[in-house]
C-alpha cells in the first residue's frame, strides 16, 4: 500500500509575542483537518512547537497534491481568522500570498512530503524546529546517516553498510530549485564541505542506496526568497523512516544533543544552540533560542499509532541544561563576530539599510 506523509507547517500568530499559538487557534486548525479525516485523509496529527502549529497529514493522493495542500491552506486561514479575532501577534505572518495557487510552495509554510509502500512495520519521526534555517538539521542527519561514529547501524548492519544519497540544496539560488545529489560515505568529503554551510546548502533528501528507498525529506522554503525582506526564520520540518534499512530511532538522539550552532534569536540575527525540546513547548524567551521536537510513529495501512515524545525522557534535561550554558555564552558577546550572523544573512534587515546610509559618509 502505498502511502503519503505530508507535513506543513506555519507561523498564524501567538501569545504575547513569540511564544505559543492560543487554544482557540489550534481547536480552529484542528476542526478543519479532523472533517477530512475518513475522506480525503487516512489519519492526522496538530501539534505546535514554539508559536509553528505542525499538521502531520496520512494519505494516498501523493506529493503535492492539490487538494491536500489546499486543506492545509484552509486550516491556516481559519486558524490566522481565529488569531485576528484575538489580537495574537503575527497574525497570519507565514502565510506570504493572499490566495491559494494549488500549491503551498512559494506561499509561506514549511512543507516536507514523502511517498513510499508501507513496510510491515513503519516507524518514523517527525521533525519540527522554531526560530532557525532550513539548514538546523545538516549536522544532525550528517552524523546519523553518514558517520559510524553516531550511527553504528553503518558498521553493524549489512542493510546500511552501502550507504545513502544526499540530495542538497543551493539555498541561494532564487531563481530556480538547485540540486546536486552525492553518496556516502564514497562523497563523504565533498557532502562536508556543503553542509558545514547551514545558511546556503541544506539537505532536502536522503535515500537509500541499496533499495532506493526514501528515508528523509527536508523543508527547504526560505521566506526572505518569497517575501523580498525579513519576515521570520524558515523553521524547517522534516520527515525521517527509521529502524531495519534505515538508521534506528536511537541512533538520532546523540547527534541532536550535541545542540549545534545554527542561525535563529528573536529577530533571526545570531548564532545560537538547536535546544532539544519536548512538543508544545512555548518559544523562549531567552533571545528566543532555536528549538527542535522529534515525535516518532508508527504507521499501519495510513493509521498513525502514538506518538511517543523523543526528547522528553530524563537524558534530555541534563541535555537542555548544558545548551542553555552553550546559549548564554555566545549570546554575550552581543552583536560582535561569530555571536551575530554574517552580512549575507542579514540583508534582509535593517542593518543592511543602515550600513547604506553611513556609506555615504565615509570620505
Amino acid at each position: 500500500m502505498r502511502i503519503t506523509l505530508s507535513v506543513l507547517k506555519a507561523d498564524i500568530g501567538s501569545v504575547g509575542g513569540h511564544t505559543l499559538p492560543s487554544p482557540a487557534v489550534l481547536a480552529a486548525v484542528k476542526e478543519v483537518v479532523e472533517e477530512a479525516k475518513g475522506s480525503l485523509l487516512l489519519d492526522a496529527y496538530v501539534f505546535h512547537i514554539g508559536d509553528d502549529i505542525v499538521l502531520l497529514l496520512s494519505h494516498t493522493r501523493g506529493v503535492a497534491h492539490p487538494a491536500i495542500h489546499e486543506l492545509a491552506w484552509k486550516a491556516f486561514r481559519e486558524g490566522t481568522e481565529v488569531a485576528k479575532r484575538e489580537g495574537l501577534y503575527g497574525a497570519g505572518q507565514d502565510l506570504l500570498k493572499d490566495a491559494f495557487t494549488g500549491n503551498l510552495h512559494g506561499l509561506g509554510p514549511q512543507v516536507a512530503e514523502m511517498e513510499f509502500a508501507e513496510r510491515p512495520s513503519e516507524p518514523f519521526m517527525v521533525l519540527a524546529a522554531d526560530k532557525t534555517e532550513p539548514g538546523a538539521f545538516n549536522l544532525p542527519l550528517y552524523l546519523a546517516f553518514a558517520d559510524p561514529m553516531y550511527s553504528s547501524g553503518l558498521l553493524l548492519s549489512p542493510e546500511l553498510r552501502p550507504g545513502f544519497r544526499f540530495r542538497i540544496m543551493d539555498l541561494a539560488q532564487t531563481e530556480r530549485d538547485s540540486y546536486i545529489e552525492l553518496d556516502a560515505p564514497e562523497r563523504l568529503y565533498d557532502i562536508a564541505a556543503l553542509l558545514r554551510d547551514s545558511h546556503r546548502f541544506a539537505i532536502a533528501s536522503i535515500w537509500s542506496r541499496k533499495y532506493g528507498e526514501v528515508a528523509a525529506v527536508v523543508s527547504t522554503t526560505r521566506l526572505r526568497n518569497i517575501a523580498g525582506r525579513y519576515v521570520g526564520k524558515d523553521d524547517p520540518v522534516a520527515l525521517v523512516r527509521t529502524q531495519k534499512i534505515f538508521p534506528a530511532t536511537e541512533e538520532f538522539g546523540p547527534p541532536f544533543a550535541l545542540a549545534p550552532f545554527v542561525a535563529g534569536d528573536t529577530r533571526g540575527s545570531h548564532h545560537l544552540p538547536l535546544m532539544p525540546v519536548k512538543a508544545n513547548t512555548p518559544a523562549s524567551t531567552f533571545f528566543c533560542v532555536p528549538m527542535v521536537c522529534a515525535l516518532g510513529f508508527s504507521l499501519k495501512e495510513g493509521r498513525l499509532t502514538g506518538p511517543v515524545d523523543l526528547f522528553a525522557d530524563p537524558v534530555w534535561d541534563a541535555v537542555r541544561a548544558k545548551v542553555v550554558e552553550k546559549a548564554q555564552e555566545m549570546r554575550r558577546q552581543g552583536f560582535y563576530g561569530p555571536a551575530m550572523l554574517p552580512m549575507e544573512e542579514l540583508e534582509y534587515t535593517g542593518i543592511a539599510e543602515r550600513l547604506k546610509e553611513l556609506e555615504r559618509e565615509f570620505s
